[in-house]
């Protein structure tokens, strides 16, 4: 079984991908070290679901970002510079009172205790959306719709907007959540977890990673994720260098009526749920060697890659190899975006056989290299 797939009705003319989401000018550090020591930042963008347009668009596909920012410079900057990566921004609207929201963060990796992120977000524009003015039509116009549990953390209002954004209704596109569980976000107690999962379980193609379902949610290993998750279709567990685990089943009845909307073009029937439904097929792939230079927008870059496999309609396996690939794009730049291979690039190696898979390691620079799969960097 292949899993869900974005339907096609329309396909000339229909976005593939509608990406929700706060985006923040990032600013990243000169040189490694403390936020207290580092000297200069350069500028740059930041933002989970813009991430994965800016990453759509350069690859070729129809997305656009939905999102609120200020009316000030920053915003000015984040508009621009997601639009020149190809992202229809045109649903994006400007608050006159809030600012744009920024960041700063280290060098260092996001898991580690060195890392360090000033956040000055609270009371942002994007903080302010809600069913009210955000352009709902262009939410649904899609033939997926990619969220993220990082914009239920941001207000009431937000987390509001993504419970009807996920509830069932006759043509829902297929919804993508990417769980991107942030402590520091919420306002405190226990109610992060239980959100999530509520979220995540309404979704038709769910992202999580093994540390952060243990984190948020207590449960540890893949199968006991797609345990607590049985309503959706495809439940992605990622499971940093071991790779990624992917379940993908047939849930007992479609949660949308739309035909060109959420999973009839790879052969899966109508987009749903997987353990409660029948069983699971499990797809099981390891990650690539990778040498990194920055881990900040690998987990975006891989639901990128991944949804864009989906929006061709292939197997699993090369959606989740689309994925490592586009993850290892960004993994070897300093910045949360880059451009991706070319798409006759990737495909060259998502379709090596597993010995040739095994012993690929991708370094800086290698996205731009039109080389044969066998030349590329290997030990």
């Amino acid at each position: 079984m292949s899993g869900p797939a974005a339907g096609t009705a329309d396909a000339a003319t229909t976005t593939d991908v509608v990406c929700l989401g706060e985006s923040m000018v990032t600013f990243l550090p000169s040189q490694p070290g403390r936020l207290a020591d580092v000297p200069s930042f350069g500028r740059g963008i930041g933002g989970a679901e813009s991430n994965v347009a800016c990453a759509l668009a350069a690859a070729g596909h129809r997305a656009a970002w939905v999102g609120r920012v200020g009316a000030d410079g920053f915003g000015d900057h984040l508009v621009e510079t997601i639009a020149s990566y190809g992202v229809d921004t045109s649903a994006v609207r400007r608050d006159p009172v809030r600012p744009t929201g920024i960041y700063f963060r280290t060098a260092t990796d996001r898991g580690t205790d060195t890392h360090e992120v000033a956040y000055y977000r609270a009371g942002s524009a994007a903080s302010a959306m809600s069913l009210d003015n955000v352009p709902y039509e262009d939410l649904l116009a899609g033939r997926i719709l990619h969220l993220s549990g990082i914009t239920a953390a941001l207000s009431a209002d937000c987390l509001a907007l993504l419970r009807d954004l996920t509830a069932p209704r006759p043509g829902r596109p297929l919804v993508s959540f990417d769980v991107n569980h942030r402590p520091h976000l919420w306002r405190g107690g226990d109610a992060d977890a239980s959100v999530l999962l509520e979220l995540a379980r309404r979704a038709d193609l769910v992202f999580v990673g093994e540390d952060e379902a243990e984190e948020a949610w207590g449960i540890v290993g893949a199968e006991a994720i797609r345990a607590a998750l049985p309503e959706p279709a495809v439940v992605v567990v990622k499971r940093g260098s071991a790779g990624a685990t992917v379940f993908s089943g047939l849930r007992p009845g479609p949660r949308s009526s739309n035909a060109g909307g959420a999973g009839d073009a790879a052969g899966a029937g109508s987009s749903g749920a997987g353990g409660a439904g029948g069983a699971d097929t499990v797809t099981l792939v390891p990650a690539l060697r990778v040498d990194v230079v920055a881990a900040v927008g690998a987990g975006d870059a891989f639901a990128a890659g991944f949804l864009s496999a989906t929006l061709r309609g292939l197997p699993v396996r090369e959606r989740v190899r689309h994925g490592h690939l586009m993850a290892a794009a960004v993994l070897t730049v300093p910045g949360d975006l880059t451009d991706p291979p070319a798409r006759d690039h990737a495909d060259r190696l998502a379709a090596l056989d597993d010995d040739a898979w095994g012993r690929l390691r991708l370094g800086p620079g290698w996205t731009a290299a039109d080389r044969a799969p066998e030349e590329v960097r290997t030990p």
